[in-house]
């Protein structure tokens, strides 16, 4: 497993722009599909984005495409997520993940869940105000 840390969540209006980013441990970063999931209050924990270790295969919820960019820098560990256009109902505790993929088969799922992926960061929050 990688230990996973959040960082960059804000208060922010809506049509704002906001970068995500979580650093991870561990020696086998680079086969690990990584990803964002956001649980709003009163509701299940959903995936946003996700990205597969070479970078080449990426996964982004319906709400969020075009709007929402996930990118990896593989040397440094890191995992970005770049929200723009940013609107009320994205606000959520946003939450990093990752998964063993040595396959790069995550992202070409037509619909991921918290359960595919095994390890969790501590959350960031992002708040969207009208």
């Amino acid at each position: 497993q990688v230990q996973l840390v959040e960082s960059g969540g804000a208060l922010v209006q809506a049509g704002a722009s906001l970068r995500l980013s979580c650093v991870a441990s561990g020696r086998t970063f680079s086969i690990y599909t990584m990803g964002w999931f956001r649980q709003a209050p009163g509701k299940e924990r959903e995936a946003v984005a996700a990205i597969a270790w070479s970078g080449g295969s990426t996964y982004y919820a319906d709400s969020v495409k075009g709007r929402f960019t996930i990118a990896r820098d593989n040397v440094e560990k890191t995992v970005y997520l770049q929200m723009n256009s940013l609107k009320p109902e994205d606000t959520a505790v946003y939450y990093c993940a990752a998964e063993r993929d040595p396959f790069q088969l995550l992202p070409h799922r037509s619909a991921l869940g918290p359960r595919d992926f095994g390890s969790w960061g501590q959350g960031t929050q992002v708040t969207v105000s009208a």
